[in-house]
């Protein structure tokens, strides 16, 4: 078979050390704090533009809120009621770029109901609005990438949705939107950065600035796996660590110009056969708007949006955050869901500009972008569906700063590692499969999890074809996925395959605790753990499920968070020994 035309190159721990060489050894033009999705963007954007670019993240890619969301690329239609038709615009145009030229592989249409309880009036109401965000998904450059929304009759409404209450509404409508894997997108988003010419290392926290004046310079870094410590100097330093901005604010001796506030999401994952529907769902709540998304064979159903001011590394959902998600949906199924549907559950935090109401649910979802002292960019806010433009903004201030002319952000055409020939390579999916032998749907499964560089790991299966076999208790990932992970995707530790390059810790029923011997084993043949270490490494890992499932048994936040915090740290684990230290 003529392989798929691609062109990559590995992010693993050689090329994370060669990273940190480059940095510590000249000067870089940008440096960017924070390897979430505006910080891997941001290193998207500096490098193409021609910039001598480095990027730090103290955990691993997207370890925080870019990995914890409602997994929606959407123009956040509950903003045209907020009047703020900008936002919900450039959203869409976003989503438009995101579906057919940057990510066509890990961004895909999903249809949502929007059902209806009183005839006519809001039939009319909210149909203006789908309306609007219908045209507005017209101004780009671009068509959509998505049908228009349709009104659907009561009797229409049965047929797409046969598991709601009978009379829980009068018709309904259906409109598009997008989704995406969160945590995968961001690992690719890091090592299209790296491919490009970006010095990106995961697992390096920075703990103060290097500053000549009031001008800071650079930074001082610790690589949390080899313990050591160092300076990293260059001539703009960007700032892009979402709910830990304030934090990293406060480490250059100046008060901020602007606050963020965090605002914890909780999202249940429940089997796709729990209940019958052809489409997500939309619902009003009280407080908000919940979701209830189709994942695969699974729902997602989310969000809660409440004030969070304990660890931010780990926000912990409680027994009446499950609850409350449990109460509303339950309110239009016909069968309800009891507590033991639930497979999964994952908190993350929104990070919201504060300063315009006490309520996180009307903080502000704009971005901002600002020089708060000589050579540190500071950007802040937005939506996870923004993200380019958002870096766009904070390199374009970046950039006003340096001396000489640099090119302007070009990443509007630039696709994602995987995205380039997708189409051709998914088309030929069925060739593809009996080439190598493999089942049409794990072809499908890989294609949309790594686009044309599935045949990365179709080579390594042709080289080890055992790695074919599932990994116990996820039966849709194989063990190539994790070999995969740890040579090519910068995976450092089991909970970053388990957690984020797959997302085996919220979908399989024991949360991975039957993988996790497997895939460590798999991650220590690619990355020379001894057993010591390969040990460890699964120790943490169940350490970190239990105090998930304890934390979620508790009634309020204190609680959740204090259990949640007692399970050890992965990032504190030394490749020598495998000792551990405990969590703050």
């Amino acid at each position: 078979m003529a392989s798929t035309v691609t062109r990559s190159t590995r992010l693993g721990p050689e090329q994370r050390a060669e990273a940190l060489r480059n940095m510590r050894a000249k000067e870089l033009d940008i440096l960017v704090i924070g390897g979430g999705i505006v910080g891997t963007g941001a290193a998207l954007d500096a490098v193409t533009r021609g910039l001598r670019t480095g990027i730090l993240e103290q955990r691993d890619w997207g370890s925080g809120t870019s990995s914890r969301s409602s997994k929606l690329v959407h123009g956040g239609i509950r903003y045209l009621e907020q009047l703020d038709f900008g936002l919900v615009r450039e959203a869409l145009i976003e989503r438009g770029l995101l579906l057919q030229r940057i990510a066509p592989h890990l961004v895909k249409p999903v249809r949502f109901l929007y059902p209806l309880t009183v005839p006519l009036v809001e039939r009319l109401y909210i149909g203006a609005g789908m309306t609007l965000y219908d045209l507005f998904s017209y101004t780009g450059l671009r068509p959509p990438g998505v049908p228009h929304h349709r009104h659907l009759t009561r009797r229409q409404l049965q047929r797409a949705v046969p598991s709601l209450r009978p009379d829980a509404f009068t018709g309904g409508l259906t409109y598009w939107d997008a989704q995406v894997d969160d945590a995968r997108y961001v690992a690719t988003l890091a090592r299209t950065a790296s491919f490009y010419g970006a010095q990106a290392a995961s697992r390096v926290r920075v703990e103060g600035f290097v500053k000549i004046g009031e001008r800071v310079v650079g930074v001082q870094a610790h690589d949390l796996e080899t313990g050591e410590r160092f300076e990293i100097m260059a001539k703009q330093v960007v700032n892009a660590t979402g709910v830990w901005t304030d934090e990293t604010q406060a480490m250059v001796g100046e008060r901020g110009q602007f606050k963020v506030r965090a605002s914890k999401g909780v999202h249940l994952v429940v089997p796709r056969d729990r209940f019958q529907s052809k489409v997500g769902l939309l619902l009003r709540t009280e407080k908000s708007v919940l979701f209830v998304i189709p994942w695969g064979r699974h729902w997602l159903i989310g969000t809660t949006d409440t004030e969070w001011t304990l660890d931010k590394a780990h926000p912990a959902a409680t027994a009446a955050d499950i609850d409350y998600l449990l109460d509303h949906v339950n309110r239009v199924l016909a069968v309800p869901l009891p507590r033991e549907d639930v497979e999964g559950v994952y908190a993350g935090l929104r990070p919201l500009l504060a300063g315009e109401s006490e309520e996180t649910s009307r903080l502000s979802r704009e971005h901002v972008v600002a020089h708060t002292v000589p050579g540190l960019v500071v950007v802040a806010g937005g939506k996870w569906t923004t993200y380019r433009v958002m870096a766009k903004d904070a390199i374009d201030e970046a950039v006003a700063a340096l001396d000489g002319r640099f090119s302007p952000s070009v990443t509007d055409n630039i696709g994602l590692l995987g995205a380039e020939g997708y189409q051709a390579a998914w088309n030929k999916r069925g060739r593809i499969a009996r080439a190598f032998g493999v089942h049409r749907a794990r072809v499908e499964h890989l294609l949309n999890r790594y686009g044309v560089l599935t045949d990365e790991l179709l080579d390594l299966l042709r080289e080890r074809p055992g790695l074919l076999e599932p990994l116990p208790g996820a039966d849709d990932y194989i063990q190539a996925e994790v070999v995969y992970a740890a040579t090519h995707e910068g995976a450092l530790h089991l909970d970053d395959v388990l957690t984020r390059r797959t997302r085996i810790s919220i979908e399989a029923w024991d949360r991975g605790v039957s993988a996790a011997p497997v895939a460590a084993r798999l991650m220590g043949e690619a990355l020379g753990w001894d057993q010591a270490r390969i040990d460890a490494e699964v120790e943490l890992y169940l350490a970190r499920v239990d105090a998930e499932r304890r934390s979620q048994e508790q009634p309020d936040d204190e609680s959740a968070d204090r259990i949640r915090r007692a399970a050890p740290e992965f990032g504190m684990l030394r490749a020598a020994g495998g000792r551990t230290r405990r969590g703050r």
